[in-house]
């Protein structure tokens, strides 16, 4: 299996996995009463679950290093706490595949706006008229399934 394959066979686990995540955690927050709550239980969850395996790989030691990050990496830190409460809060109210709709649409503009200037030191990847028609085409196939 060549690194190609895996790499995009994870990202693509990971992908199922974001409308399954907003899906429990709604869920989740509409039993504990407050999206917020379940935003917190989804933490701890993923601090254990973090920590477990950054025990396992035998790489804890690289967070010797994390005192001299520049300490704008760690808005990464933020942003997920936003989606996540976000995603928690409004998918109820808004449905998951209209609220992933949208996740999906962010996630093509952004990430084409940080290749096309290699942004936080992403590989650069120049936009052209074929990116920009693809993303568009991308976006109006994930619309048409929320349409439907």
């Amino acid at each position: 299996m060549s690194q190609t394959f895996q790499y995009a066979l994870i990202m693509l686990l990971a992908g199922i996995g974001i409308p399954v995540l907003a899906a429990l955690n709604a869920a989740l927050g509409q039993r504990l009463g407050h999206p917020f709550a379940a935003g917190v239980v989804l933490f701890c969850v993923a601090l254990l679950a973090a920590v477990l395996v950054l025990f396992l790989s035998g790489s804890a030691s690289h967070l010797a290093g994390l005192s001299a990050a520049p300490k704008h990496l760690f808005l990464g830190g933020f942003l997920v706490a936003f989606y996540v409460l976000s995603i928690t809060w409004v998918a109820p109210k808004f449905g998951i595949g209209n609220a992933v709709f949208f996740v999906l649409l962010g996630q093509l503009i952004s990430a084409a706006a940080i290749d096309h200037f290699g942004l936080f030191g992403a590989q650069i990847s120049p936009s052209s008229l074929a990116r920009a028609g693809g993303i568009a085409l991308m976006a109006a196939g994930v619309w048409m399934t929320q349409a439907a």
